[in-house]
């Protein structure tokens, strides 16, 4: 009974719901719950040093959550992006793949397309012909995430 009297704390509740928010922080995307994970441990370590009433534990946990919110996620989201094309630099050219000679792992068909390995990463690619899987082919032409290839 003393372990269930224990693990009723509230600092231990606290530290519990913001590890449930943590986890579904990775199962939801947008860097939004893991603040307020944040702030359920903020007042399970407040509520360790000073007893807090169920109020003072709420404006808290609301407190710290927003403000971290606020003050920190622009500056944790831009870590954790990709390139983004509407930040690209003057001198990046994203059309450098044309004319690049890429192995094809995938056979591609007239009709279906297939796949070749571009530094290091597998790319959708089509053509006009059929292609072997180990043939060696130069990107064409780029159209979004699919390379139009030919054989050499």
């Amino acid at each position: 009974m003393d372990f269930l009297r224990d693990f009723a704390q509230p600092e231990v509740i606290w530290f519990l719901i913001g590890l449930v928010l943590l986890f579904a922080e990775m199962m939801i995307p947008g860097l939004i719950i893991a603040f307020f994970a944040f702030g359920a441990w903020v007042v399970a370590a407040v509520g360790l040093f000073r007893p807090l009433s169920l109020n003072q534990q709420l404006a808290v946990f609301i407190l710290s959550s927003i403000l971290s919110l606020v003050l920190a996620r622009s500056w944790l989201k831009s870590l954790f992006s990709g390139y983004v094309s509407a930040r690209q630099e003057p001198n990046v050219n994203l059309n450098d793949c044309i004319g690049q000679r890429v192995v094809v792992i995938e056979k591609i068909t007239a009709k279906l397309p297939g796949k070749v390995e571009f530094h290091g990463t597998p790319w959708l690619a089509a053509a006009e012909q059929e292609i072997a899987e180990g043939s060696v082919v130069e990107i064409k032409e780029k159209d979004n995430l699919t390379l139009k290839v030919e054989l050499v």
